[in-house]
């Protein structure tokens, strides 16, 4: 049975100065993110996209089967669907080509952070993933979690953004 990806809002077109928290699973939920290099390949690949489509990543989180963002377009033509299908793509290539295997479940979840509040929900959210399903006792212990932005330091005291 094939389940459609979520639908993106039809009134809204995702480019230009806007934040959003985004979720991609892995194919069939596999324990893909469990090691230095297995992150290290899709982190670069997402640092590449983000430089060229013109996105900030202000948090990321890679769990074992799913990463969590939260980014921000830097210009007016930033594309958020456009950042996505290639950080996708690269990240899938490079990885396949290493492992023979699939990385990335079809679709993804995406919410647009409409203020400030939404904003730092969605980054709490994304640092503490790691201590809410036990994976370490608090956020700074987790090797992949981080900021292009920010020191987890930062995020940890509660500085604005």
């Amino acid at each position: 049975m094939s389940r459609k990806p979520p639908p993106r809002l039809r009134s809204f077109d995702y480019r230009g100065l806007h934040r959003y928290f985004l979720t991609i699973l892995t194919f069939a939920r596999a324990q893909v993110f469990t090691s230095h290099s297995a992150v290290e390949t899709s982190l670069v690949q997402l640092m590449r996209t983000a430089d060229v489509e013109q996105f900030s990543i202000i948090a990321y989180c890679f769990m074992p089967d799913h990463v969590h963002l939260v980014v921000e377009g830097t210009q007016e033509a930033s594309d958020f669907q456009q950042f996505v299908r290639l950080f996708k793509q690269r990240s899938a290539f490079h990885w396949k080509r290493s492992t023979g295997r699939i990385l990335w479940h079809r679709g993804y979840h995406e919410r647009v952070l409409r203020n400030h509040a939404a904003t730092i929900a969605a980054i709490q959210y994304v640092v503490d993933n790691p201590v809410r399903v036990g994976l370490v006792a608090q956020p700074r212990d987790y090797p992949y979690l981080g900021s292009m932005t920010r020191t987890l330091d930062e995020f940890l005291s509660g500085e604005p953004l």
